[in-house]
């Protein structure tokens, strides 16, 4: 099992309906053949010194191995999702876990 967990820091001019178009995107994923796993998430309302909550948004995608996580890199949904929107990121971190 491979755990990819993807965040995203988006530009601070980015308007309410370009982060609704970037949730939609982000949903599509599930298309991936792939994808075991997809959630979508914003920070939850936890205050804790240790808890992050500085992002805009977590994708948290699971796949069987690294094989399907190598499909999924080069897929056409994820390449298309990064055409349209990398623009509007500021940061990304990714954590991949197995």
């Amino acid at each position: 099992m491979i755990a990819h967990h993807v965040l995203f820091w988006l530009k601070a001019d980015t308007t309410d309906d370009q982060k609704a178009a970037f949730r939609k995107s982000l949903e599509t994923l599930k298309g991936v053949e792939v994808v075991k796993t997809l959630h979508i998430g914003t920070p939850a309302p936890i205050e804790r010194a240790v808890v992050d909550t500085t992002y805009t948004f977590s994708l948290f995608l699971l796949f069987d191995d690294l094989a399907a996580h190598d499909v999924y890199q080069v897929h056409p949904l994820h390449k298309a999702f990064l055409d349209e929107f990398r623009v509007c990121f500021d940061k990304v971190i990714i954590y991949d876990a197995q």
